[in-house]
C-alpha cells in the first residue's frame, strides 16, 4: 500500500466532469483551440492527471506560471507544447530551450539569452510577446512592440510565434475597461501582421463566455475548466452548465460525548452549549482546511450540515454531530467540498466565509492531501 492510500483526507477529481467542462468551452469558443491553464497544479486538481487526460481529447498546448512547473510536467510523461506565463529571468534560458517551451517575453534581455541557449543548442525557440493593455503586472506597452519584434527578428534562434494580452475586469457586470483593452488589443494585431505571428491570444474563463471578441487564435481558460465560475458577475447563462471537478473529504477517527459549558481545542473559543457528540477528522490547516474558517463553517456527515468547532489546527479539526447522536460511527465520511445525498457544499461558500474567490480555496489544498482520479462510466 502507498503512503498516499493510507491518508484519509483526499480531494476525488471528477474526470468525466472535467471533459464535460472542456467540451462546454470548447462549443463556446468553435475550432479555436483551447489551451488549458494548469499552473498551480491545475489548480489544485493535480496538473499530472489532469494533463494527461486533457491531452487524450485532444489539447496539445497547456500553460503554466513558471519553468519549475513545465519541468514537472515534462518528468511526470505530459509530451505537450507547454506555455510560460510568468515572467522569467535570462538564468532560466537554458532550461526553457532545453525543455522544449515557450516562454511568455517583456524583455530585450530575456529574449538574448533564450535566443543565445538555443543556438548553444542547435535549436530555434518560440516565445509570446507579452502587451500590458491594462493588467498591470508584466509585458510592454502597446507603443513598444514593434520595435521589440524588429530586435527580435534580428535573432535567427528565437522565433515570436504569439501575442498575448490578459484581463484583470473581465469577470465584471460593467464590460468597459475589457472593451478598450480589446480595442488596443486590436490595434496590436494590426500592426503587427507583417511579423508572422500564428497565435494571438487573450481570453481567460471570463472572457470565454462573455466577451466573443477576445478569443483571437487561441484561448486560455483556467478556472472554468474545473467547473468554478469566474464571478458571480458572469452574464452568459451556459456558465451555470459547469461542473466542479473537485470534491474534497475526509472521514471521522474518534467521538466522544461532552458534557455542556466545556471548552473545545486550543484557545477554548468554543463551547459546549449542551451535551455534545463531537467527532475529529484527520483535517487542518496543514491541509489547506484555513484556519480563518474555525466556528464559521459547515462540513456534511450522512447528508446534514454539521457544524465545525473550535479552533482548525495543523492536523485535526473538530465537529459537533449531536444532531446525529445513534447514527454517526467512526470511519463516517466528512465532506468539505462536494456533495452527500441532497446535501451539497461548495468552494465558492468557502470563499465567501473566507472574503476570498474560490481559486484560492482549491489551489490551496495542501499537496499532502492526495489527489485521487474518480472514472465515472
Amino acid at each position: 500500500m502507498r503512503a498516499g492510500e493510507l491518508r484519509l483526507t483526499r480531494a476525488f477529481i471528477h474526470i468525466d466532469r472535467l471533459t464535460h467542462n472542456l467540451r462546454l468551452l470548447q462549443e463556446q469558443v468553435g475550432s479555436r483551440p483551447v489551451w488549458p491553464v494548469i499552473k498551480a497544479d491545475a489548480y489544485g486538481h493535480g496538473a499530472p492527471f489532469v494533463a494527461h487526460h486533457l491531452q487524450h481529447l485532444g489539447c496539445d498546448r497547456f500553460c503554466v506560471a513558471d519553468v519549475e512547473e513545465a519541468v514537472a510536467l515534462s518528468e511526470a510523461g505530459v509530451d505537450a507544447t507547454v506555455v510560460v506565463l510568468s515572467a522569467t529571468l535570462p538564468e532560466h534560458s537554458e532550461a526553457l530551450v532545453a525543455y522544449g517551451c515557450e516562454p511568455v517575453v517583456c524583455t530585450i534581455d530575456m529574449v538574448e539569452a533564450l535566443a543565445r541557449d538555443a543556438a548553444r543548442a542547435g535549436r530555434r525557440v518560440a516565445v509570446h510577446l507579452k502587451v500590458d493593455t491594462g493588467m498591470g503586472r508584466i509585458g510592454i506597452r502597446p507603443d513598444e512592440v514593434p520595435a521589440f519584434l524588429e530586435r527580435c527578428r534580428t535573432l535567427p534562434a528565437l522565433r515570436v510565434c504569439g501575442l498575448m494580452s490578459h484581463f484583470p475586469r473581465a469577470d465584471e457586470a460593467d464590460q468597459r475597461y475589457s472593451q478598450k483593452q480589446l480595442e488596443q488589443f486590436h490595434r496590436v494585431v494590426e500592426a503587427t501582421k507583417g511579423y508572422g505571428i500564428e497565435f494571438r491570444h487573450m481570453a481567460n474563463s471570463a472572457a470565454v463566455f462573455d466577451l466573443p471578441d477576445s478569443y483571437f487564435d487561441a484561448v486560455r481558460p483556467g478556472i472554468a475548466l474545473y467547473g468554478l465560475r469566474p464571478s458571480a458577475e458572469i452574464a452568459n447563462p451556459r456558465v451555470r452548465a459547469l461542473q466542479p471537478v473537485l470534491e474534497w473529504k475526509t472521514r471521522i477517527t474518534f467521538l466522544k460525548e461532552v458534557p455542556a459549558g466545556v471548552g473545545l481545542s486550543y484557545g477554548h473559543v468554543f463551547h459546549t452549549p449542551r451535551p455534545s457528540l463531537i467527532a475529529t477528522v484527520p483535517l487542518g490547516y496543514a491541509d489547506g482546511f484555513n484556519r480563518r474558517l474555525s466556528n464559521g463553517v459547515d462540513l456534511l456527515v450522512h447528508g446534514v450540515r454539521c457544524p465545525q468547532v473550535g479552533h482548525i489546527t495543523m492536523d485535526m479539526s473538530l465537529i459537533d454531530v449531536t444532531a446525529l447522536r445513534g447514527q454517526v460511527e467512526l470511519g463516517d465520511e466528512a465532506v468539505i467540498i462536494g456533495r452527500q445525498r441532497d446535501a451539497e457544499l461548495t468552494a465558492d461558500e468557502l470563499a465567501d466565509k473566507l472574503g476570498t474567490i474560490s481559486y484560492e480555496v482549491v489551489s490551496a489544498i495542501s499537496h499532502r492531501v492526495p489527489r485521487v482520479a474518480v472514472h465515472t462510466d
